[in-house]
């Protein structure tokens, strides 16, 4: 090498990996991520979107119809039961039964009369049945009533008819009644067919009434004329708005099978009892009627 000549140098760089290929992992925890908040936020705004109504009848559909009340481990399914008849505080899960009967430990405790007859298993299981049917028939009860109420106000043209519909609850069942308003009648005077406002209420009616199995009754009402009176004509013509009634009915889609009972009653049951000659004395109530619970039939041994 020549003196005053500057060396030749070759420097190599090798390019270092970075820790290899991370994996897809993080792309699985992100999403599952989304996901629950999705669900999240989704039942947050199904909470707030749920009237109190319907709230309750989700609560009564998920309950579960238990026949101990406990929450001690002897509340379980094999909690203090025994297989064999030698096993320890009991011969088996009939004995669990029979001990949580209000009246099989003995007679003359609590509110039990005296001879009264302990209760079978049978008739336990028949009771827990009726409880359950009853708090589900009251969910779909309570259910009906609120898809009518949200049809009322959504829809324009039942908004303003909103007040001529009462609906609630009688031992006969879930009872809807469309009522007269002052200057907003259901019938025009005198006459049978119902008018085209009562028209639109009565196919509402038949929305929320082809939800449910249940049977209806129909029944026609009138207000007392002058001085408390009823004419003889009321019987007659509320009958005959009844049946104008259930045509209707029919002709939107409500089986004629499900109807069980079309009568007329007049003035005899107001609904205002103070003032007879009220105009909301003057409506069609539709029933729909609790079912008695279909259950086995008694075994004899």
């Amino acid at each position: 090498m020549a003196s005053g000549e500057r060396p030749i140098v070759i420097k190599k760089i090798k390019k270092g990996g970075h820790g290899g290929h991370h994996g897809g992992a993080w792309k699985v925890a992100y999403a599952d991520f989304v996901t629950a908040m999705m669900a999240f936020f989704l039942l947050m705004w199904l909470i707030n979107t749920t009237s109190p109504e319907q709230k309750r009848g989700i609560a009564d559909y998920f309950a579960p119809a238990s026949v101990s009340e406990s929450t001690s481990g002897s509340g379980g399914i094999l909690g203090g039961t025994a297989l064999g008849s030698e096993g320890a505080k009991s011969a088996g899960s009939a004995d669990v039964i029979q001990e949580l009967a209000p009246d099989s430990r003995n007679p003359n405790q609590g509110d039990s009369r005296e001879g009264s007859k302990p209760q079978s298993p049978e008739e336990i299981a028949a009771e827990a049945m009726k409880e359950a049917l009853r708090r589900q028939e009251a969910a779909a009860f309570a259910s009906a009533a609120q898809s009518l109420r949200q049809a009322l106000q959504t829809m324009p043209e039942l908004a303003e008819l909103s007040k001529n519909i009462i609906i609630d609850e009688t031992p006969e069942g879930l009872r809807i009644q469309l009522v007269d308003q002052e200057g907003r009648s259901m019938f025009e005077r005198g006459a049978i067919q119902p008018n085209d406002r009562a028209r639109v209420l009565l196919r509402a009616v038949a929305k929320v009434v082809n939800q449910l199995p249940n049977r209806i009754s129909i029944y026609g009402h009138t207000s007392a004329s002058g001085a408390g009176l009823k004419p003889e004509t009321d019987w007659s013509l509320s009958a005959a708005r009844a049946d104008a009634s259930r045509r209707i009915l029919q002709s939107a889609s409500v089986d004629a099978d499900r109807v069980y009972q079309v009568s007329g009653k007049a003035a005899s049951e107001p609904l205002y009892p103070d003032d007879p000659m009220l105009p909301g004395n003057r409506r069609i109530a539709i029933v729909l009627l609790r079912e008695a619970p279909v259950l086995p039939p008694e075994s004899s041994f």
